[in-house]
């Protein structure tokens, strides 16, 4: 095995100034697939003249995290992809670590790096270990073990997608490992330009109540999910009503979204709600 086995996928919007350290970090052996969530055609010319490893797709709309993966994962001719995060960054030896691994534990549905910005998750002593879940920032996947189950729910737009994909898998008794030998270095929450912070924060709250209750459904059925949501739901109302009673219009704007998206998904509305940038 070498580096050429795999394909990196990284899903972009708005992201031109975080994503040029993430290309710049990967060998460029490595074919690399941005699947940027826009119809930005300077954007794909910049980054494909710059970079002569990446292609770039342009969807020409904003599918959502887990939607334009699958774009990106369906182009990949490789036995291995890495997914990563526009602000995310590998260190010289993360590719070769993740190809050591996958020789050692060949029956792997998904490998996560255990180490982030130098602070190693709680693992205890094992280095390398089987867990249920990995981080969405950096996955390392083996693309064979996904043929009965397939890749993200389109349904989901941001949040919990890459948790759901991963209960697909241990549903079906496919191995994830997380590894603290390998790593990754990720700012976290920081993967669009920061003059969007605001629009993106109101964006990831209305999704955050969407996806809970649309994952906890999916799982649990629609009582038990009534259930777990509902503390959310009475906290959002109760705030919603402080911050317009003390006048803090931003404060009382994020605590409408989260409402909103969680009552769109009480009442099986697909997850509309996109950024105003």
């Amino acid at each position: 095995m070498s580096i050429k086995d795999i394909t990196v996928v990284i899903t972009s919007f708005k992201s031109e100034k975080k994503i040029r350290n993430c290309l710049n970090s990967i060998d460029k052996q490595c074919e690399v697939i941005n699947v940027e969530n826009s119809n930005n055609q300077d954007y794909k010319k910049k980054i494909e003249h710059e970079f002569k490893n990446v292609k770039c797709i342009l969807t020409g709309e904003n599918l959502g995290y887990g939607k334009a993966n699958n774009v990106g994962l369906k182009e990949v001719k490789t036995k291995y992809a890495l997914i990563l995060n526009p602000d995310t960054k590998l260190s010289n030896e993360t590719l070769e670590g993740f190809l050591n691994l996958a020789n050692k534990k060949k029956d792997f549905a998904i490998i996560g790096p255990g180490i982030v910005d130098g602070e190693s998750n709680s693992m205890g002593e094992d280095k390398v270990r089987l867990v249920k879940s990995v981080k969405g920032y950096a996955m390392f996947l083996n693309l064979s073990e996904f043929k009965e189950i397939g890749f993200f729910d389109e349904n989901i737009f941001f949040f919990l997608e890459e948790i759901d994909l991963c209960k697909r898998l241990i549903n079906k008794n496919k191995k994830i490992y997380l590894s603290k030998q390998i790593t990754v270095y990720h700012e976290g929450g920081l993967s669009h330009d920061s003059s969007f912070n605001y629009e993106m924060e109101l964006s990831r709250n209305w999704h955050w109540m969407w996806s809970t209750f649309y994952y906890n459904r999916k799982y649990r059925g629609f009582l038990l999910s009534l259930i777990v949501v509902g503390p959310k739901l009475f906290s959002s109302i109760f705030k919603f009503f402080i911050f317009f009673i003390f006048r803090n219009k931003e404060k009382k704007e994020i605590y409408y979204q989260r409402f909103s998206g969680l009552i769109n998904s009480i009442f099986g509305k697909a997850s509309w709600y996109r950024p105003k940038v």
